[in-house]
């Protein structure tokens, strides 16, 4: 019997299945989408850290499209205050990567084959029973599968997700797209913060990925507008630091909120990535976690006896070691946008000094570069 079923065979769930075959230990992957699913357009942000993972499993070197970030400029619209963060201040080739998911999805998903890992497609996980020895995916197809362990990486989309522990909605949607700037990226990305949300523009190939984010009332209006009328919008809301805005993609809007579930497991079962924490995309932080969920689970999958795993013990273990990272990444997302989403003009100010403080003290940047980078345990 393989000791431990994965639930969902996207990013995350993949890492997971190439690290514990790392580990000496055989997974079975179950994805809900047919083998031949439609691309997922989405862009994502890598951190230094999430490439260090992706070496180790032999994936980063079959990535030819991955744009680097040397530098991040933050700012704040309509007051002062300015931090730029340098990779060779924290003697890293790049403090981060952009590359289109479909990339990632498709590397991974030839590492699995290359490297032998059973993934199941079209097989959607109605039900899931804890046992004291084994934990059963009941499947639409009728079809029972046991383990020893389950680990749930379906993004929280799958008919067994759970109530969340906390959730916070932030009435915010992101307009997010391609665009084509007068001034080249030099490998820069942008967070701006304005009260009506932060705006990223992330070095992707020749042009930015943009993340606009807006209220939930105006992400609609802001994403059906003509072109033109959009790239003056934007103009307007970032300003001129890489000139005139001059071409967008097709807009499209995701709604944003704080989903928490914990890395609390029940019996056999656990949860990682987005099914564990959905955060506000503000600093790239939620795939980045979702990632190193995976490498800790398998790395103490690999350190714990063939008996042990899925053990109370062991998951026990296993929340204990995710927590501060996993609440940090949560407490960072949500305090940058509850304090950073408003013009308050006392906070105005405290922001302005943060960030004048952030440009002035270079340990106090390296802190920040750091849990970018590799998180709370950084």
């Amino acid at each position: 019997m393989t000791p431990v079923l994965i639930v969902g065979a996207g990013p995350v769930g993949a890492v997971c299945a190439l690290a514990l075959q790392q580990q000496g230990v055989a997974a079975q992957v179950l994805e809900a989408q047919p083998e031949d699913a439609r691309v997922d357009t989405r862009t994502l942000a890598l951190s230094h850290g999430s490439r260090l993972i992706l070496e180790r499993l032999g994936v980063w070197a079959r990535l030819d499209d991955a744009t680097p970030i040397t530098r991040i400029h933050i700012s704040q619209r309509g007051a002062l205050g300015v931090a730029r963060l340098a990779a060779e201040e924290a003697n890293v080739p790049a403090l981060g990567y952009v590359l289109p998911y479909a990339s990632l999805t498709v590397a991974l998903k030839r590492a699995l084959a290359d490297a032998g890992i059973a993934v199941d497609y079209g097989v959607a996980v109605t039900r899931i029973e804890s046992g004291s020895e084994m934990a059963s995916l009941h499947a639409a197809d009728g079809r029972v599968h046991a383990a020893p362990l389950v680990v749930v990486a379906d993004g929280g989309r799958g008919d067994t997700a759970p109530v969340p522990r906390f959730e916070r909605d932030y009435d915010q949607t992101a307009v997010v797209c391609e665009v084509q700037t007068e001034l080249p990226h030099a490998s820069q990305a942008f967070e701006r913060f304005t009260p009506e949300g932060p705006a990223a523009l992330l070095p992707k190939g020749d042009r930015y990925a943009l993340v606009w984010t807006a209220s939930r009332e105006d992400a609609g209006r802001i994403a059906a507008l003509p072109d033109d009328e959009f790239l003056a919008a934007l103009y307007r809301h970032f300003g001129g630091r890489q000139g005139l805005f001059l071409h967008a993609s097709p807009r499209k809007t995701f709604p944003l909120k704080l989903a928490w579930t914990g890395s609390a497991a029940a019996a056999r079962v656990v949860r990682i990535g987005n099914a564990a924490q959905t955060l506000h995309p503000v600093a790239g932080q939620g795939f980045n976690i979702g990632l190193r969920d995976a490498w800790e689970l398998a790395s103490l999958c690999g350190d714990t006896p063939a008996d042990g795993i899925g053990a109370a013990a062991m998951l026990a273990a296993y929340a204990r070691g995710r927590r501060l990272d996993v609440l940090g990444g949560v407490g960072f997302t949500d305090f940058l946008v509850r304090v950073f989403s408003n013009d308050s003009a006392p906070l105005r100010h405290a922001r302005g000094l943060g960030l004048l403080a952030l440009e002035a003290l270079p340990p106090l940047k390296a802190f920040v570069a750091r849990r970018m980078m590799f998180g709370a345990r950084g």
